[in-house]
């Protein structure tokens, strides 16, 4: 099972990132493959996502969260199998290093081959940087959720 780990350090304070990567709802505007998300409940999201040009529909279950540390999931049915954590690690009172683990498993040819050449690492990376420039431009999260799922 393929393995991505990417960082990246925001010039906002770790609650700021944090809050801002509670809201699943507003990943379309950062995430490039994220079409849209709907939030069911506090630990249930249908995500819809193209990849490829490929069209997928998957359910993600939130499996760990903690304000200020972490949040980690796991998808649940579809055809997307994936599991991962963002970590968020203060730096100082103004800067946060935002640490993304992906575990997933390609389905298809097009994701095994995506997999060999490291697009997916790739499109991490990129997604981290969107993240940045959103989170940085707009210097406060768009809402916050500091609920606490124990693992």
């Amino acid at each position: 099972m393929p393995q991505i780990i990417e960082t990246i350090d925001v010039d906002v304070p770790v609650t700021t990132a944090y809050n801002q990567w509670t809201q699943f709802e507003s990943f379309p505007e950062f995430l490039e493959e994220v079409v849209s998300i709907r939030q069911i409940d506090d630990t249930h999201l249908h995500w819809k996502v193209n990849i490829g040009g490929a069209e997928r529909e998957f359910d993600a279950e939130v499996t760990e969260q903690h304000p200020d540390e972490r949040v980690a999931w796991r998808s649940v049915g579809g055809e997307t199998a994936h599991a991962g954590v963002v970590t968020f690690h203060k730096l100082d009172e103004n800067s946060t290093r935002v640490t993304v683990q992906i575990d997933w498993e390609p389905s298809g040819f097009l994701e095994h081959v995506g997999a060999l050449v490291g697009a997916g690492n790739h499109a991490v990376k990129k997604d981290l940087e969107n993240f940045k420039e959103f989170i940085e431009s707009r210097r406060a999260a768009t809402g916050a959720w500091r609920g606490d799922v124990p693992r």
